[in-house]
């Protein structure tokens, strides 16, 4: 270390990496131009065999701060190379950097400022997933960071349990050695789940910040997906329950009840609704398997834990996969577990008209959604999209939901398409909901602008739309892609301004209706090489 760095130099940051040359220089230099907060940068390089170490070697050499671990065994996993950077910092506090990731300016100093001020062991600032190539950034647990706080201790905020990366967070290294807090060694995936249940237990005072202080770079289209993109195999599920399963044993074997309850609520919250989401796209072999392994996990909740929030989408779906021997109703199940909610129909009743699941489903009864809120219910609405060269209408059908829509009584809807490239909204619009006689229903049709839109270029386009009441509630829901003959398909349609204007609706991975469009002959070069890459790659 050198005798020249300001006293104000307080933390060390550990950078792992493994055969990540195109991206650890610009990692590690994140974190060196964090200024005087930081005294030390330590670089592990998990036996590398694309140069890595050798680029790191060459900085470290110009660099004071930059101290090179190089592993001699490739360790399979993040939590061997994540601890073998925490022994080596001299640091009071420690940071967590991955290879492919950055630190945005100020970052280290956010969270050092409000650690000393708070007297807190851990400060927490927001991080946010970058979608690249396009972007696109989307932040994480962003309303435990809406505010500065201090939280005296874990129970006191249970959600704390949803914000489980080990990045973007600060933490003193006294009080991780002295409560012997490590990650998982080896080839642990999801290793940050079971670290960060490991600091909740011991209980830190824990400062939060609305700083950004974290850029989580997501490249789906990588030659090697990371462990949290890489959901194709069973195995992938099996680590995650698993990690899970240890996150709530140690809470609870430390007497935080409230936590460890919270940890199984985000169980059936993020991860059963994650991969019920994708199931659809897995064969039958995939789909038994995981099947039976969520069954057995899901077998180990208690009375209690399901009694809470019975009518909540996480908790219905994983009644219905507990109560089922076989997969079914994949397709349902999926719309259920969208971001938000659907529930279509059949809206099946059991004898005494208790509202259920399905007929031969009575079990997974319904009835918590006859009192939940209008604006919290999962509503199911179909849209369908046929793109014509003289106008395009986007026609929608609200079903109804065991009649509590009749009673909240819906008056409209606001449709608008978000880009997902940039999230600007465009072409907004606002239709009344009329009642359709048969069926129980409303339905509403609004213009398309698809001239406005393709004016930003190429992209993709979600609908979001917003049924309003007449008491004034409201509900942010998506709509399901109505598959009907010719909907779903691409159009070339004439422009006058761009000549040609490819236009594809299609359904998401979670059902939900979405919009490709590629305006002019560049628009529809870049559509057939994407298409190409996409090929290329499950090919591969």
């Amino acid at each position: 270390m050198s005798p020249h760095l300001p006293q104000a130099a307080q933390i060390g940051i550990v950078v792992i990496g493994y055969d990540d040359a195109a991206h650890v220089l610009d990692a590690v230099g994140s974190a060196l131009a964090q200024g005087p907060a930081v005294r030390e940068v330590v670089a592990v390089d998990d036996c590398s065999t694309d140069g890595s170490a050798e680029l790191l070697a060459r900085l470290a050499a110009s660099e004071p701060r930059l101290t090179l671990v190089r592993r001699p065994a490739n360790s399979g996993g993040c939590g061997t190379p994540r601890n073998t950077g925490l022994d080596a910092v001299t640091s009071p506090y420690v940071m967590f950097l991955d290879s492919d990731d950055v630190l945005p300016p100020g970052a280290a100093q956010a969270l050092l400022t409000a650690a000393a001020e708070e007297g807190a062991q851990v400060a927490s600032g927001l991080c946010v997933r970058r979608e690249l190539p396009s972007g696109r950034e989307v932040p994480w647990e962003a309303s435990l960071h809406a505010t500065r706080t201090a939280v005296e201790h874990p129970a006191l905020l249970p959600r704390l349990v949803h914000d489980t990366l080990c990045v973007g967070k600060l933490y003193r290294t006294g009080f991780l050695r002295d409560h012997g807090i490590r990650f998982p060694e080896g080839r642990f995936p999801y290793e940050d789940i079971v670290f960060t249940a490991r600091v909740l237990a011991a209980g830190p005072r824990i400062a939060l910040v609305p700083d950004r202080v974290y850029v989580w770079h997501v490249r789906r289209s990588a030659e090697r997906l990371s462990i949290s993109l890489d959901r194709a195999g069973i195995d992938n599920w099996r680590a995650r329950t698993e990690a899970c399963r240890l996150a709530h044993e140690t809470l609870l074997g430390a007497g935080q009840k409230e936590a460890a309850r919270a940890a199984r609520d985000k169980f059936l919250d993020h991860e059963l609704r994650m991969y019920v989401r994708e199931l659809g796209l897995r064969d039958a072999h995939y789909r038994r398997a995981w099947w039976a392994h969520t069954r057995a996990y899901l077998s180990e909740y208690d009375a209690a834990d399901w009694a809470r929030d019975p009518g909540a989408p996480g908790r219905l779906v994983g009644r219905v996969v507990l109560a089922s021997p076989e997969p079914r109703d994949l397709p349902r199940l999926r719309e259920l577990a969208a971001r938000p909610a659907r529930l279509g129909p059949p809206y099946a009743r059991a004898a005494d008209g208790t509202p259920v699941w399905s007929a031969d489903l009575p079990g997974v009864t319904l009835e918590p959604l006859l009192t939940r809120p209008v604006h919290a219910l999962p509503l199911a609405v179909d849209a369908a999209l046929r793109p014509r060269t003289r106008g395009t209408r986007l026609r929608l059908r609200l079903h109804e939901l065991y009649g509590r829509l009749a009673e909240a009584g819906p008056e409209s809807v606001r449709a608008e398409w978000r880009r997902r490239e940039d999230g600007r909204a465009q072409a907004c619009r606002t239709a009344a909901l009329v009642p359709v006689t048969v069926g129980g229903a409303w339905s509403a049709e609004a213009d398309v602008d698809l001239a406005g839109m393709a004016a930003l270029g190429a992209g993709t386009w979600d609908l979001h739309l917003r049924v309003r009441f007449r008491d004034g509630a409201s509900r942010e829901v998506t709509a399901h892609a109505y598959a009907g003959p010719g909907l779903l398909r691409r159009r070339a349609l004439p422009s006058a301004r761009h000549g040609v204007l490819l236009v594809q609706p299609y359904a998401t991975h979670s059902g939900a209706l979405a919009l490709r469009l590629a305006p002019g002959a560049r628009g529809a070069w870049a559509v057939v090489r994407g298409r190409v890459r996409r090929l290329i790659h499950w090919a591969g």
